[in-house]
């Protein structure tokens, strides 16, 4: 079973609001999902983001892969420092 940790949208119509969640990669988009591990708000200026940091890393050194929009909110924070 490949983990991913992914974006899963919630929100109004025009006004998106993501969780940060570790889920199955066969799982859609907004279902089921191991753990929420944080949020993303693109509609503030600067976009905000909130993890939890170490159950970020406790799931990435238990093999879960990001998707590169993660991966990329992951570098701004300070979290993935793997030069790919």
């Amino acid at each position: 079973m490949p983990v991913k940790i992914r974006l899963a949208r919630h929100g109004a119509k025009k006004r998106p609001f993501y969780r940060i969640v570790v889920a199955d990669a066969e799982s859609p988009r907004d279902g089921k999902y191991l753990e929420a591990v944080g949020t993303y708000n693109p509609l503030k200026d600067p976009a905000e983001v909130s993890l939890k940091e170490e159950r970020v890393r406790y799931w990435m050194s238990q093999g879960a892969i990001p998707t590169n929009t993660i991966k990329s909110l992951l570098k701004k924070e300070g979290l993935f420092a793997n030069p790919d």
